[in-house]
């Protein structure tokens, strides 16, 4: 795309590139907004469809795999039809499927629209940068990209905050329904300014020339693999894993796309999915960097909200306003790090990004009850301060050696490992939570019984308590035996969300012997804007 057409502003057919710019990155704010807009309004999601927490969560995980499924095809896709034109019916059918997910009358139907939006929004992320390098010549692209990469740094910040007003104040269906009229203005913009570079029409034509057609088996092979592992991790807990018919089956399927994948992908002409980059050691690395560094972001971005809503009282809004600061020194971090890169080995950089997140996550299994709301928006900060130590380096790291044509797939290789890492970190979480809020809760209750003598104290001292307060003593002890089955209730709620960060730091540990493994490179060269 480093044409000299490009250079000369081939997309823009005259329009001012800036504003081309401008255009592509409100679409894609759009897109990334809703990978976090809806994790604080589960809460609400959970109660208004009748669901229990866990099948929430799934709104977030079904989006993210969906997304990454796409963005492994999306290339392809965009040179084989026309970019501009699949750019459009991305950005079309994605506000659509936002509307429709606002309009949802079950779980099942909000889910079903949650696939389509995660799909049309896969292909617009990569197409988005596609755009912008052939607007800008290369003179100035990376100051597109850094335009770009804020919008893509600042929609996780204010998604969580934006959903949480909006389920307070309106309903969570807003969260959705609001992409309508930003669709349908960004889709008015992309029509009229956006053009088709000559260049891309020839490639277009020389394609069709040659009969190369779209890896049809390779796609559906990596889909149903994706799919199948999330519906096992999503519905393992509720289905009692491996005792359960369902998952043996999904399981099996899963490993059988896998397994007949394999061999597809690496003998194919044209595969999908360029797999033998997996296996070199330098992107394989960055690749699962990257999805430990999605779980991480991904899983605190719901998990901390729902310890604020569920255990403090705080209210969406404010559940959301606790990541904000973190948001804040991400999106500062990234113009630092931009100039840092330049002297500093990208590895080191991720180490050390790596290690502040675990540092982060270590310092958040000290919660108990009487813990503030800078407490947590500091903790967030922390993980503010790694992860640009993460995302831009690895850019640089994950695109050395490579050849000019693997950069394409190693941009969606990265996405999708940032997506589908943190699909597979929500659902770790998820049954990390829920079995040992089982584990604590067996462990505790077997201090609650009559013939232990610290229950027996505290049960008289709290009827006392109550009893002085106006309760007759039946009422007293009541009302005491209630609270301590709160007590107990909340303590189990804690430990275990301690267990859950302790596993998040885990996997953000195993990030580090990764990164420095990876060869020093080149300063000053590597790739742009994959790594978002």
């Amino acid at each position: 795309m480093a044409s000299a057409e490009s250079a000369a502003g081939g997309a823009t057919g005259g329009t001012n590139p800036w504003l081309i710019a401008l255009v592509v990155s409100l679409a894609t704010f759009m897109e990334v907004l809703d990978t976090t807009i809806a994790n604080v309004a589960l809460r609400y999601i959970s109660g208004g469809l009748g669901v229990s927490s866990d099948e929430a969560s799934w709104v977030v995980t079904t989006y993210l795999v969906s997304n990454a499924i796409v963005l492994v095809a999306s290339s392809f896709i965009a040179k084989r039809y026309g970019r501009r034109s699949f750019y459009l019916a991305c950005l079309a059918t994605f506000t659509l499927a936002s509307i429709l997910c606002g309009l949802a009358w079950n779980l099942e139907s909000l889910l079903l629209f949650r696939v389509i939006q995660g799909f049309a929004g896969g292909g617009m992320v990569p197409v988005s940068q596609s755009i912008l390098a052939d607007s800008f010549p290369p003179a100035k692209r990376g100051q597109a990209f850094a335009l770009f990469g804020v919008a893509v740094v600042v929609a996780p910040v204010i998604g969580p905050t934006l959903g949480g007003y909006l389920s307070d104040n309106y309903s969570w269906h807003w969260c959705f329904l609001i992409n309508g009229p930003v669709g349908v203005f960004a889709f008015a913009l992309v029509w009229f300014l956006v053009k088709e570079p000559d260049s891309l029409r020839k490639e277009r034509a020389e394609l069709r020339r040659k009969g190369i057609r779209f890896d049809i088996v390779g796609f559906a092979l990596v889909a149903i693999f994706l799919g199948a592992l999330e519906v096992v991790l999503d519905r393992g807990q509720t289905d009692d894993w491996f005792n359960s018919t369902f998952i043996i089956v999904v399981s099996a399927i899963c490993a059988l796309a896998f397994l007949l994948s394999i061999p597809w992908l690496l003998t194919k002409e044209n595969p999908v999915l360029d797999a033998r980059l997996l296996g070199q050691r330098q992107f394989g690395s960055c690749f699962i960097v990257m999805g430990a560094t999605g779980a991480i972001l991904i899983s605190t971005t719901q998990f901390l909200p729902e310890l604020l809503q569920e255990f403090y009282g705080y209210t969406a809004t404010w559940a959301g306003l606790a990541l904000s600061p973190g948001g804040l020194v991400t999106m500062m971090m990234m113009f630092m790090v931009g100039r840092l890169s330049s002297h500093v080995q990208p590895k080191y950089l991720i180490a050390l990004g790596a290690a502040i997140i675990a540092a982060a996550m270590w310092d958040l299994t000290r919660v108990y009850g009487d813990l503030n709301f800078w407490f947590f928006a500091e903790s967030r900060i922390y993980i503010g301060l790694g992860l640009p130590l993460i995302f831009i380096p690895i850019t640089s790291a994950s695109y050395f050696g490579l050849r000019p044509d693997q950069t394409d797939q190693a941009s969606a290789l990265l996405n999708g490992a940032r997506n589908t890492g943190g699909s597979i970190g929500v659902s770790i979480a998820s049954n990390v939570l829920a079995h040992r809020e089982q584990w604590h809760q067996s462990r505790l209750v077997e201090h609650v019984v009559p013939t232990e003598p610290a229950y027996q104290q505290t049960l008289q001292s709290l009827t006392q308590y109550f009893a002085q307060r106006g309760a007759t003593l039946p009422e007293a002890q009541s009302q005491a035996i209630a609270f301590i089955g709160r007590q107990v209730d909340t303590q189990r709620g804690f430990l275990a969300y301690i267990d859950v960060f302790y596993t998040l730091m885990l996997i953000s540990l195993c990030a580090v012997p990764l990164a420095l493994i990876l060869k020093n490179i080149k300063l000053g060269e590597g790739g742009g804007g994959g790594a978002h």
